[in-house]
């Protein structure tokens, strides 16, 4: 180490070095706001984010509200714009009540946090979103990583705390962002029923693929013992996130969520943006179905397995194979994403194709050529 180089500077040196030996380094690339390229990366899963109405919305909310909440809500920062927008979430995705968050990632962060302590075990599904993993260390709950959509695994993990006198949280999503595959949700529903433990349903990649999610679409929605997580920035085309339970929990949220109590509100334009997004999947159902279709017809003309929700997986060789495969796209005019480890469960890399509704159908078809062509050459 030189004299004019740090302990610190090294060592990120050290760490890049490594990355890009692995093929694991990450790099921002800023797109311009009027892009022709066929965007299949993004999570606008029902082609809302730029939908005039939703974008008129957004930008009357910043004229009238300003530009951002600039408190707490618990200080300045809710406003009858949030209150809307949860009278409607919980509506529509068929839930006693609504609390509103910054972002998905706050609301995961929240409903852990607030309720699992030392004294709570958390079964934790292997697949979760990175933001509930987060959680669970930050409550300090005695955390239990169960094998993937493992319900018998549950099912031990549950008697043991029953048996030890511990209250039980159990963690899934209902469609998971890897794979692709729906969680086996009655039946661990029924699990929790028996052992009076909670389940905390992900429905991220549920929302607007499924309607109003598949816990709504199953028969789960209100059940004291299930409680539904939901992100805004992903079907409904905007920014932030939700949880979604009966009334006693929203007003424990309240008084202790941290990433609520703590947190600037969410901004007024995504709100409404996301308010707006919500009433157009309302009137307009075709739009999950046009995903769930094409993801079906894609899956089976790439030789994979169709998944539950709009993302699609296709495995590739290495992480520098997929990397490559993502270049070529590019080049080819579509933009996809890649899974690398460490984002994926099992060590897999894989194409991320996300599947839209807000394609134009010869934009697709184009797409789908594209995609045939780079498979066969990367994978």
């Amino acid at each position: 180490m030189s004299e004019d180089t740090s302990a610190w500077e090294t060592w990120l040196a050290a760490e890049a070095e490594k990355r890009e030996a692995a093929g694991l380094t990450r790099r921002l690339r800023p797109r311009p706001a009027e892009d022709t390229t066929i965007d299949l990366a993004g999570n606008d899963y029902l082609g809302l984010a730029r939908d005039p109405a939703v974008r008129r919305a957004a930008a009357d909310a910043a004229l009238e509200w300003g530009s951002g909440a600039s408190a707490s809500r618990l200080v300045t920062g809710s406003f009858a714009l949030h209150e809307e927008l949860e009278r409607e979430l919980a509506d529509y995705l068929e839930q006693p009540a609504a609390l509103v968050f910054s972002t998905g990632y706050h609301a995961n962060l929240a409903i852990v946090t607030a309720l699992a302590d030392r004294t709570t075990r958390v079964l934790s599904d292997a697949h979760i979103h990175a933001s509930l993993v987060d959680a669970v260390r930050l409550s300090r709950a005695r955390l239990s990583v169960v094998p993937h959509s493992d319900v018998d695994a549950v099912h031990a993990g549950l008697a043991a705390a029953a048996d030890a006198g511990e209250r039980a949280m159990v963690l899934v999503e209902s469609v998971y962002s890897v794979l692709g595959d729906a969680a086996p949700l009655v039946e661990l529903a029924a699990l929790c029923e028996q052992y009076d433990a909670l389940l905390v349903v992900d429905e991220a990649h549920g929302v607007g693929v499924h309607g109003p999610g598949l816990v709504a679409t199953l028969g789960l929605a209100g059940l004291p013992h299930v409680v539904v997580t939901a992100t805004l920035s992903k079907s409904l085309g905007a920014q932030g996130g939700a949880v979604l339970g009966s009334p006693a929990l929203r007003e424990h949220l309240v008084n202790r969520a941290r990433p609520f109590i703590f947190d600037t509100g969410l901004a007024p334009a995504p709100a409404a943006g996301a308010l707006a997004a919500l009433r157009a999947i309302r009137a307009r159902p075709e739009l999950g179905a046009t995903v769930r279709t094409r993801v079906a017809a894609l899956a089976d003309t790439l030789g994979v397995v169709a998944p539950a929700g709009a993302v699609l997986s296709v495995p590739m060789s290495s992480p520098q194979a997929a990397v490559a495969a993502q270049a070529a796209a590019l080049e080819a005019g579509l933009r996809v994403g890649c899974f690398r480890p460490p984002s994926v469960p099992d060590g897999i890399s894989r194409l991320r194709i996300t599947v839209t509704a807000g394609v134009a159908e010869h934009d697709w078809a184009r797409a789908v050529a594209v995609l045939v062509d780079l498979v066969k050459e990367h994978q």
